[in-house]
């Protein structure tokens, strides 16, 4: 059977970042750097790697800055070609998404992540799509992995219904997270028996953590449009999702790769360590910079 493609990606990015300030008193949260990339840079890769054609951001006041970074910088383009600074230039235009592939809507008010996806259906529309948390970078480890939502979309194109990326997080923290149960722990894509956001501790129905990665057929905004309010009286994404998967298919797709939680100082610091030693160009000597602050440090 065939299945719409996926060709657009939302991104919620109207979050005022209160765990990183003053740093994101007046800069995004999504604009801070892991390594030389923004964080909402990063995830635009990733989309763009999977094939999303469409990349929708869903914003907030003082968010401006997100929209510039995906424009030309006509001053900062003719200075480096003047300057003969080709590769530098090329590297820059590589990163703008072609005119007419982004769109960028308001949420007026915090009002959650249910809410934020539900600011998106009109740029959506009828066809299901990728929502992409900026916060949570997926770092494939696998030396043949590949970006999380092109396996996604992959596992999609297959089993149809709507898609929830997971990762497994020790027992003892299941309690801090959307959890779900699911057919088979040792597939890699399995169809989910249960989801529960933040179990009690003892009665998660598995290790597998929602990671900031869905596909949702266009049905869920019918849902979200009663703005029902949940859990710290936000429109919770969670509880359509729930009702949705009533009358439809959900299914998990296990990341293999490492998790970072941008949002967190550790993550966003573990994040950077990542991606730096990932980095042929700079990772040597970033290594011996690390041996020498690890000098004398009881890890």
């Amino acid at each position: 059977m065939t299945h719409p493609r996926i060709r657009k990606a939302v991104f919620p990015v109207a979050g005022l970042g209160t765990r990183f300030l003053p740093a994101t008193k007046a800069i995004p949260k999504e604009m801070l750097t892991v390594v030389d990339r923004p964080v909402i840079q990063h995830v635009v890769d990733e989309a763009r790697a999977a094939g999303i054609e469409h990349f929708i951001f869903v914003t907030g006041r003082n968010k401006g800055m997100i929209e510039d970074h995906f424009d030309h910088q006509f001053e900062l383009e003719a200075t480096l070609s003047s300057r003969g600074k080709d590769a530098e230039l090329k590297a820059l235009l590589a990163d703008l998404p072609r005119a007419g592939e982004t769109s960028f809507t308001r949420q007026q008010a915090p009002l959650g992540l249910g809410h934020a996806v539900w600011c998106a259906r009109d740029i959506v529309g009828n066809e299901p799509f990728a929502l992409i948390l900026p916060d949570m970078l997926h770092h494939n480890t696998q030396e043949f992995g590949q970006p999380c939502i092109k396996d996604m979309i992959e596992a999609y194109n297959e089993h149809g219904g709507n898609h929830v990326a997971v990762y497994p997080v020790p027992d003892d923290q299941t309690h801090q997270y959307g959890i779900v149960g699911v057919v088979d722990r040792a597939a890699k894509t399995s169809a989910i028996t249960k989801m529960v956001e933040k179990p009690a501790k003892g009665t998660a129905p598995s290790n597998l953590s929602i990671s900031g990665r869905y596909i949702l057929q266009p049905s869920i905004f019918a849902l979200l449009a009663a703005q029902e309010k949940g859990a710290g009286n936000e429109i919770q994404l969670t509880d359509s999702m729930l009702k949705l998967a009533e009358i439809e298919k959900f299914f998990a797709m296990r990341f293999d790769g490492k998790v970072y939680d941008t949002g967190t100082k550790t993550g966003f610091l573990s994040a950077n360590v990542a991606y730096a030693l990932s980095r042929t160009d700079i990772a040597p000597a970033f290594k011996i910079e690390l041996k020498e602050i690890l000098k004398g440090v009881e890890l």
